[in-house]
């Protein structure tokens, strides 16, 4: 070791005092809505964890439950009023956030079919939509269902795309996809290994090369919050904070 590694800050001196979301400023996904789908479990537990993020620094969350036909039937209507309650129950504990509900909808024939009809989809912004797929297999006709909601006047956000071992494997069909501006939505978990290292290496593969659109917690319960908290010992940290995000435009 020379003299000039004494002057070099050690890595636990790069980690702020207290963990900070606050150049996030918009959480765009999260399950937050009390026993509707696979996150919070209670209305107790949401406020929970709306104070934690509060705490964080943000000023903003759009929370987005999951829309699956086979598991979680949701509708915007039962989004709605879950979030009617939520705000309720902020606003009674003086809980000073801005919160509002889109949904995470899940690609599949179903999903195909509402967009096909021209139903009313909840919307991240304007016209962008949260979607995602399987973790495994493509789905069929993926390209041809982010047509289909382009040509309905939405733009098709992919939720965690570094998570789709079928993107891992198919680095065509990625290019594709991004050749095509559909925004990436990575969540920030992955780049602390919450899922697993080969998402965690995906995942700063998109950031390097400047893929990443949205970022997001992805919070559906606090072991979520407490594996966050270690984000800041990762080396790409400060380029996570520094990244150019349509988060800051919600």
């Amino acid at each position: 070791m020379g003299w000039l590694d004494f002057l070099k800050p050690k890595r636990h001196e790069l980690i702020p005092a207290k963990f900070s979301l606050d150049w996030l400023q918009v959480d765009m996904h999260s399950h937050l809505i009390p026993g509707i789908d696979d996150g919070s479990k209670s209305l107790e537990e949401s406020i929970l964890l709306v104070k934690r993020l509060q705490d964080y620094g943000l000023r903003k969350i759009i929370t987005t439950p999951h829309i699956m036909s086979e598991y979680y039937r949701n509708t915007p209507e039962i989004i709605l009023n879950g979030l009617d309650v939520l705000r309720k129950e902020l606003a009674r504990q003086q809980i000073r956030i801005e919160i509002s509900a889109a949904a995470e909808y899940y690609i599949d024939e179903f999903f195909l079919e509402k967009v096909k009809k021209g139903e009313k989809l909840l919307t991240v912004s304007e016209n962008q939509v949260l979607v995602e797929t399987g973790f495994v297999a493509k789905p069929l006709m993926l390209k041809e269902i982010f047509f289909d909601m382009e040509m309905q006047g939405y733009k098709p956000i992919l939720a965690h795309p570094e998570r789709y071992q079928y993107l891992m494997m198919d680095r065509k069909l990625l290019d594709e996809l991004l050749d095509r501006d559909i925004y990436f939505q990575a969540n920030l978990l992955s780049f602390t290994g919450f899922y697993s290292k080969q998402v965690k290496e995906f995942a700063e593969m998109l950031l390097e090369k400047g893929k990443i659109r949205y970022l997001g917690t992805d919070c559906h319960n606090e072991r979520y919050l407490d594996a966050l908290q270690r984000l800041p010992e990762n080396r790409i940290y400060a380029k996570l904070r520094r990244l150019p995000l349509l988060n800051h435009e919600l």
